[in-house]
C-alpha cells in the first residue's frame, strides 16, 4: 500500500474520534517520528510505500489512536519551547499554557541580572519542561525542581540529559514540606489544579491515561498547593524574589485573594492565548 493510500485509511479510521486536522496531524507526526519522512516528502513522491514491517507499526499505533492513548505517550516524546522531551504515563504532557508561564518568567528575569548566584525552583516538576526550559534560557542560573514521584523524576533527569543541560532534581512531597531549604529568585510551580468537579470538561484521552496525581485536587480543597507554595515562598524568596504560578481557570480571583491574604503585596494574574485566567506573577 501506498503511504498516500494509507493516510486516507488512517484518517477515516479515526474520524469517529478526532477532526480530520487533528487526526491528519497525527499521520504526520508519526510520519516523521518513524520514517524521517515530512509533508513535503510525500508530496514529491507519491509512490512511496509501506514494507509489511512497517505496516505492522503503523495498524499498532493506529489501534492505540482509536482507543485516545495520547499520540505523545504513543511515540514517548514531544516538543516543548523549541526543545524535545520524552514523556510517558507516568508524567502530564506539556502544554502550550506551560510555554506561555516560561515566556513570562524568562521576560521578567531579563529585568534583572541572571548571574549564578541567580537562583531558580519548580515545584511539581513532572516531565521537567519548566526548569529544563529556564535553564535552557537562563544558563548561568542555577535551577532546582522537586517532585513527589520517583518515576516522574526519573523522566526529567532523563529530559535534562537529553537536552544538556544541569538541574538538580529533588524527591520531596511539598504538602508535607515546612521549610524550602535555599532561598530563591524564583518559584515557579504548575501544580495540580483541575477540581474533581470539572472532569466532566477532561477529554477521555488525558482523563484515562495521564496521571491523576499531576492533574486533580479535591472540590472542596482545590488551593491547597498554591496555599502550601505560597507559604513556603513567604519565606525562602530573596528580596525582590517571585513567585510564579499557572492556575484553575475558573479560580483566578480565588487564587489572587488567596496570595494577597498569605501577604504578598503585588499580585498579577494573566490570561492565556485562548483568552483564559491561567498564570501568576506574586512579589512582596
Amino acid at each position: 500500500m501506498t503511504i498516500r493510500a494509507y493516510r486516507t485509511h488512517f484518517i477515516q479510521e479515526l474520524s469517529s474520534i478526532y477532526e480530520e486536522g487533528e487526526a491528519e496531524s497525527f499521520f504526520y507526526l508519526i510520519l516523521e517520528a518513524k520514517l524521517q519522512l515530512k509533508r513535503i516528502d510525500l508530496a514529491l513522491q507519491p509512490d512511496l510505500t509501506f514494507s509489511k514491517a512497517e505496516l505492522v507499526v503503523w495498524n499498532s499505533i493506529l489501534e492505540d489512536l482509536k482507543k485516545e492513548i495520547p499520540i505523545q505517550y504513543l511515540l514517548g516524546k514531544t516538543n516543548f519551547y523549541g526543545l524535545d522531551f520524552e514523556v510517558n504515563e507516568n508524567v502530564l504532557i506539556p502544554r502550550p499554557e506551560t510555554e506561555e508561564l516560561v515566556e513570562w518568567i524568562l521576560e521578567d528575569c531579563g529585568k534583572t541580572d541572571t548571574t549564578a548566584e541567580f537562583s531558580i525552583l519548580d515545584i511539581g516538576t513532572g516531565s521537567g519542561c519548566i526548569p529544563i526550559s529556564l535553564k535552557k534560557q537562563l544558563p548561568q542560573a542555577k535551577v532546582s525542581a522537586i517532585d513527589v514521584s520517583e518515576k516522574a523524576l526519573e523522566v526529567a533527569k532523563g529530559n535534562a540529559k537529553l537536552n544538556g543541560v544541569e538541574v538538580h532534581f529533588i524527591l520531596q512531597n511539598i504538602l508535607e514540606t515546612t521549610d524550602l531549604l535555599e532561598s530563591y529568585d524564583v518559584i515557579v510551580s504548575n501544580p495540580p489544579y483541575v477540581r474533581n468537579l470539572e472532569k466532566q470538561e477532561i477529554k477521555n484521552n488525558v482523563l484515562e491515561y495521564e496521571p491523576h496525581l499531576a492533574l486533580f485536587v479535591a472540590d472542596d480543597d482545590a488551593l491547597i498547593f498554591y496555599r502550601k507554595i505560597g507559604t513556603l515562598a513567604l519565606k525562602s524568596l530573596r528580596p525582590n524574589g517571585k513567585l510564579f504560578f499557572e492556575i484553575n481557570q475558573y479560580l483566578g480571583k480565588e487564587t489572587v485573594d488567596l496570595l494577597k491574604d498569605l501577604g504578598f503585596q503585588n499580585v498579577e494574574l494573566k490570561k492565556d492565548i485562548y483568552g483564559n485566567d491561567r498564570m501568576i506573577l506574586a512579589s512582596l
